[in-house]
């Protein structure tokens, strides 16, 4: 965590002054409670995306309310890591603008117009004082006119878009495997293959129950437990 001298405290208690050398210090805190987060991960293959997500377990919680692998549309769906309520709120506006633009323009979104969107309003939160960033990081996959995309939007409202590329805290392990083994001529099966093993690593888990992945091609689809389990 970033450390934060005596002399900076007066910098800590509003999102809207920079210390004297240019932090944000709630901006940072909210990345922080990105990394506390379960992993979530997301690659492009030869003519689509994989994205797959960690679900913490916890003792007699039914499974399906941990919502954390979100489809937005037919064609994009997201991952998050860090607070899930606020992950909730920034789904909603999402797929209402999705919405929107298929009324509007008689057309699917394109993946960064909808990566835009989310930049925009958590970076909203970052500008004004009485409000505080969104603790939260995203992975937007989708495929459109112009092929498969993996964006991932930051606290800060940042975005970048990847190849292969993981947040959470499986995300050092995780990123260090994609950078030594990721090939972007995959095939589907294969990308399906990789993404588990690296889960499987970063997260040193065995079973399928806290696995949740997508494969979106044409249209979303999220894998069932019976094909998680013939594929672990």
């Amino acid at each position: 965590m970033p450390a934060v001298l005596p002399e900076y405290m007066g910098y800590d208690r509003t999102i809207a002054v920079f210390s004297p050398d240019g932090r944000l210090f709630q901006v940072e805190y909210a990345k922080e409670a990105v990394k506390k987060g379960t992993t979530s991960l997301g690659l492009t293959f030869k003519n689509g995306v994989v994205l797959a997500t960690i679900k913490q377990s916890t003792d007699l919680a039914v499974p399906k309310s941990l919502e954390k692998l979100f489809k937005i549309d037919e064609h994009i769906a997201t991952v998050a890591s860090g607070l899930l309520a606020d992950a909730r709120v920034l789904v909603s506006q999402l797929r209402v603008k999705a919405q929107i633009n298929r009324i509007t323009y008689e057309e699917p979104i394109d993946v960064w117009s909808l990566a835009r969107t989310l930049g925009d309003r958590m970076q909203v939160s970052t500008l004004y004082a009485g409000l505080r960033p969104f603790g939260v990081s995203f992975l937007i996959g989708g495929v459109d006119s112009s092929g498969p995309h993996i964006i991932e939007s930051d606290p800060s409202g940042m975005l970048f878009e990847w190849q292969a590329y993981s947040i959470g805290r499986g995300a050092p392990v995780a990123n260090k495997l994609f950078k030594e083994k990721y090939k972007p001529d995959m095939d589907e099966k294969t990308a399906v293959k990789f993404m588990i093993d690296v889960i499987k690593k970063s997260e040193k888990i065995k079973d399928s129950d806290s696995i949740e992945i997508a494969v979106i091609k044409d249209s979303v689809k999220i894998l069932t437990e019976e094909e998680l389990k013939k594929l672990m």
